[in-house]
C-alpha cells in the first residue's frame, strides 16, 4: 500500500522543525571485510558484514526567522557540539517513526534567489543505532466459541494459533469477541464483520478440520491475526 508523504515532520529535541520542504530519511548500511583464503570454493572472494552505520538524515526548506525553538536551535547545537533526539514522524496514514540519536554536522542559511524564499538545510549524522516503530493494533482481550468448543491454549492476546474441538453433531458454532478494533471473521470464502462482545451469525462447520481466522484491523495500524482450526470429530 503506497501513501502521500506530505505531513512529515522532524522533530529536533522535542521541537517540530518549521518550514521543511524535503527530509531524507535513515539508510542503514554494513561495513563488509574481506576473509577469502587459499580454499575459498571455486576462488570467488567471501565477504563478511563489519560495523553498521545508519547514515546522516538531511533536510530542506525555507528559513523561517520565528522558528527560533527549532531551526536556530540546530545551529546552536551545532555550535556547542551537542547530540539531541531527532524523529522523522510519517503522516498518519502510515503510522510509523524513526527515532535516533544525533549530531548537526551541517546548518545552511542563504542564498538569495529572486523569486523564492530564502533556503534553509541541515544534516545531522546519525549516532548509534536508530529506532523504527510501526503501529500495531492492540488485538482481542477475549474471545470465546459456542457449541462447548473446547479451546487450546486458553485464550490470551499474544497468542495467535488455537486449537477448539466440537462433538460430531455440532454443525456450527459462533465466535463472540471483544475488541475495540475492526473485528473480521473469515471461513472459506464467507466473511463476516463483528461487533465487540455481540456473537458472530452461525459458522458452519464440515467433519474434521476447519480453519477461521479473525482479522483485528485499525486506520494506519499493522493488523492481528488470530487462527482458529475447529475439529469437528467424525
Amino acid at each position: 500500500m503506497s501513501h502521500d508523504t506530505f505531513g512529515t515532520s522532524l522533530t529536533w529535541d522535542g521541537v517540530v522543525v518549521a518550514s521543511l520542504k524535503n527530509i531524507n530519511g535513515i539508510e542503514i548500511t554494513a561495513d563488509t571485510y574481506e576473509k577469502t583464503t587459499h580454499q575459498s570454493t571455486a576462488a570467488f572472494k567471501e565477504w563478511a558484514a563489519g560495523l553498521l552505520d545508519a547514515g546522516e538524515v538531511s533536510v530542506e526548506g525555507f528559513f523561517s526567522n520565528a522558528d527560533t525553538t527549532g531551526q536556530q536551535a540546530m545551529l546552536v547545537d551545532q555550535t556547542a557540539r551537542a547530540a539531541k533526539t531527532g524523529i522523522i514522524t510519517f503522516p498518519s496514514a502510515v503510522g510509523t517513526t524513526w527515532t535516533f540519536s544525533g549530531v548537526i554536522t551541517s546548518v545552511k542559511i542563504g542564498d538569495a534567489p529572486l523569486a523564492d524564499g530564502i533556503p534553509f538545510s541541515a544534516k545531522i549524522k546519525v549516532s548509534g543505532q536508530p529506532t523504527l516503530a510501526v503501529a500495531t493494533v492492540t488485538g482481542m482481550s477475549e474471545c470465546s466459541i459456542s457449541g462447548d468448543a473446547v479451546v487450546s491454549p486458553t485464550f490470551a492476546t499474544g497468542t495467535y494459533a488455537y486449537v477448539a474441538t466440537v462433538l460430531t453433531d455440532v454443525a456450527s458454532v459462533k465466535f463472540t469477541c471483544t475488541s475495540g478494533e475492526t473485528i473480521t471473521l473469515a471461513s472459506g470464502a464467507a466473511t463476516q464483520t463483528l461487533t465487540s462482545t455481540v456473537a458472530s451469525g452461525d459458522v458452519a462447520l464440515a467433519i474434521g478440520l476447519n480453519t477461521v481466522t479473525i482479522t483485528i484491523s485499525a486506520t494506519a495500524k499493522i493488523p492481528k491475526v488470530y487462527t482458529f482450526t475447529v475439529v469437528r470429530a467424525a
